[in-house]
């Protein structure tokens, strides 16, 4: 670091350095202001954009237990036109798929199924990933839901393993493949489902020749 003598060649250093980088200088200080006035409009928006969406989802809520049919489809559209940066825009799809299912219009709740299920990195991804399959178990796609099951990653996946495995029971039970459904049954029970329900399928699908065996 330079020192200076005099306050006079201080000044005069100063202003060797202003004219060298002055320019510069101001440059990044606009740059940084409107970095943090960008930054912070950005978070108004998105605040605002969630705000309405939740506003608009409620009323999708609403709709739904009231059985406004017509009604659920063109808000849940609208949230999904609108706000799609927005979970609630998985949300709504996720309830209008219902709302599909239980008109018996099994077609259009898989179509609105299949896009949620290609993000099954995120939670509500898995969720609409089960559903679908249960769709394709109730429709006699049996292979198809195999398949995608098949597709999943395991690690994004583990939080819902156990639905998934017994979900691969039921597909392999409807294709008569009983002792890989009883395999993936209680491959579901090792990874924490336990329930009566799920004993009693493993008991059903047990092999004649065990019950031979305990008589």
């Amino acid at each position: 670091m330079e020192l200076y003598e005099t306050e006079e060649q201080q000044v005069e250093a100063l202003k060797k350095w202003w004219k060298e980088n002055g320019t510069a200088a101001l440059t990044g200080l606009g740059v940084g202001l409107l970095c943090i006035l960008g930054w912070n409009y950005w978070l108004d928006y998105k605040k605002t954009q969630t705000s309405k969406a939740s506003a608009m989802y409620d009323q999708l809520l609403k709709d739904a237990v009231a059985g406004k049919k017509e009604d659920v489809q063109t808000v849940a559209t609208q949230i999904k036109t609108d706000f799609n940066s927005t979970q609630y825009a998985t949300y709504s799809l996720l309830l209008q798929a219902k709302s599909k299912v239980d008109q018996g219009d099994l077609a259009a709740a898989k179509a609105l199924l299949e896009p949620l299920a290609n993000q099954s990195s995120s939670e509500l991804g898995q969720l609409a990933t089960l559903r679908l399959v249960r769709l394709y178990l109730a429709t006699g796609e049996y292979e198809k839901g195999l398949q995608l099951i098949g597709r999943l990653d395991p690690k994004k996946a583990a939080g819902f393993s156990e639905s998934y495995d017994e979900l691969v029971g039921e597909l392999y039970v409807a294709l008569d493949r009983v002792d890989e459904a009883r395999s993936a049954y209680e491959k579901a029970q090792r990874n924490g489902l336990n329930s009566p329900l799920l004993q009693f399928k493993i008991d059903d699908l047990t092999a004649p020749e065990k019950w031979e065996n305990v008589k």
